[in-house]
């Protein structure tokens, strides 16, 4: 699992996260925005409150939270087999 180690709210529905490798950058949640528990983020301070949780998933409370190695591929734009090379088959290698 990619660990989050510092995440910070941007504008808009954009978010800036470090990982334990070193690797950074912006992700944009706009296409989250509105939709089922992500409607929390209409009020802005529920947005701002986003951080890095114990097991180094981006949260914003107990019910809503991301995958850290989704935003990773997200943001590297590599792919699980890039990013987990045990996933990778004989004939992948």
């Amino acid at each position: 699992m990619k660990k989050a180690v510092e995440v910070k709210a941007l504008n808009g529905n954009r978010i800036w996260i470090r990982f334990a490798d070193g690797v950074e950058g912006e992700v944009d949640l706009s296409h989250l925005a509105g939709r089922g528990v992500f409607t929390a983020w209409a009020d802005r301070k529920v947005f701002e409150s986003v951080h890095v949780d114990a097991s180094g998933a981006i949260a914003w409370n107990q019910e809503l939270e991301l995958c850290p190695d989704a935003l990773y591929m997200r943001l590297t734009g590599k792919t699980p087999e890039d990013s987990f090379p045990a996933l990778k088959t004989p004939v992948d290698a």
